[in-house]
């Protein structure tokens, strides 16, 4: 009984600590924020936003925590159930469901500020809308596109597309065969997760694979609009021989010597990318953003933003959402943006001149914003383990030339639906 006792009182005074921390009488509030900003120049926007918050706000304090996205859901799970979660959480929205579903994310719905929450499109938000709440605030997004060796293409005289009259599917296929020749290469696919990158680019096409029905379950349906963008990678691979297959195991980065050298014409990248051309490429190598391939629903792909999301367990969630809107101004959206080089969410941050520049192809990447849509995998419970242990094997032999694509078809929805029911019950 004593010990109960003990553990009793012990609890209560924890409790009356962690209520009282919020009192301005025993000093400023502290969040911890981590961040999964990586390259130098987003760290260092971040990182100074954070200071001219802390500057400006003394009653809370914001303490900056580096994060790394190679590590950040299991990362976050355990902290999670080690109750030591960070009060503000950068992520993305494709890792969310789980953490939303099993009660870690706080729900924002009833705390997000009216200025940002007109500001961000509806279709952005539904990237972190899981049942009827609200999870993360959706404010960095990266289309995929084209990055091309401009010299090569103005050498095989082949047309260049605009975001106002892009290649299609097929299109693209003719001009990859026709730029590759004796060691060298139309395009290279960097494939290390296919998953992704295949389920984006098919929406198209009209490609979904994920289908809820009226009940709220999900099944995956591997249709005609599905098989577009997966039929054009592996016949460029295993028949045109227009596109090495030695890439399909690589990240984006290690393909870039490749283009810089000749052997490769074109890389499907995220936008991001961009970065690291101009820190690494020669002086000589001219490259240009082309818009990816169109399909029968234009230039539209899916995209799963960055989001910043507030611990359920955070006993401060009004300063903590405070703080965000303030990284989330737009001004200092577009700082963030410009740091990752990537897109902002917000409708005024998209205005800014500074994001509609030709240098460097920012122009073409913000003309395919308004074609961004939810990732297909989105809101699906059990997605991260049918995609390591389903769908990635299944898309990295399909694309080897190792299976077929009703073998593809077969392993997507017999065995991700098996992965699926688990989590639906």
């Amino acid at each position: 009984m004593r010990t109960r006792l003990t553990l009793a009182l012990a609890a209560l005074l924890l409790l009356l600590a962690g209520c009282s921390s919020g009192d301005p009488a025993d000093g400023p509030v502290t969040l911890r924020f981590q961040s999964l900003a990586w390259q130098p120049d987003s760290v260092a926007a971040t990182k100074e936003l954070v200071r001219e918050w802390n500057a400006t706000h003394p009653d809370v304090k914001v303490e900056y925590v580096q994060g790394s996205w190679d590590s950040v859901h299991d990362q976050l799970l355990t902290s999670f159930e080690g109750g030591e979660a960070p009060d503000v959480i950068h992520d993305a929205s494709d890792d969310l469901a789980d953490f939303a579903y099993g009660g870690y994310l706080a729900d924002l719905s009833g705390l997000l500020p009216a200025r940002l929450a007109s500001d961000i499109p509806r279709g952005s938000w539904q990237t972190a809308t899981f049942g009827r709440g609200v999870y993360g605030v959706p404010f960095l997004q990266e289309p995929r596109v084209l990055v091309a060796d401009a010299d090569r293409l103005r050498a095989a005289k082949v047309r260049i597309p605009t975001p106002e009259r892009p290649w299609s599917w097929p299109e693209f296929r003719q001009v990859a065969k026709k730029l590759t020749g004796p060691g060298r290469y139309g395009v290279a696919w960097p494939l290390k997760d296919p998953v992704s990158a295949t389920l984006n680019l098919s929406l198209s096409a009209g490609g979904r694979l994920f289908h809820r029905g009226a009940d709220g379950k999900v099944t995956v349906r591997f249709e005609d609009g599905d098989a577009v963008v997966a039929r054009t990678i592996h016949d460029q691979v295993a028949v045109d021989r227009s596109a090495p297959a030695s890439t399909l195991g690589s990240g984006g980065a290690d393909t870039l010597p490749g283009l810089f050298g000749g052997r490769y014409a074109m890389v499907p990248l995220g936008f991001s990318y961009r970065q690291q051309i101009v820190r690494q490429a020669p002086e000589d190598f001219h490259w240009q953003v082309l818009p990816a391939p169109a399909g029968a629903d234009g230039l539209t792909q899916g995209v799963s933003p960055q989001t910043l999301s507030v611990s359920a367990d955070c006993p401060h969630k009004k300063e903590a959402v405070a703080f965000i809107d303030f990284l989330l101004r737009p001004r200092n959206m577009v700082r963030l943006a410009l740091g990752d080089w990537m897109l902002p969410t917000g409708t005024q941050a998209l205005k800014d001149p500074a994001l509609h520049t030709a240098r460097h192809g920012w122009a073409t990447g913000t003309a395919l914003a308004a074609r961004l849509r939810p990732a297909p995998a989105q809101s699906v419970r059990g997605y991260p383990e049918w995609k390591d242990k389903v769908a990635t094997p299944a898309y990295q032999q399909y694309y080897s030339g190792a299976s077929t694509l009703a073998e593809l078809r077969r392993r997507l929805e017999r065995d991700g639906n098996l992965v699926l029911a688990r989590y639906q019950r």
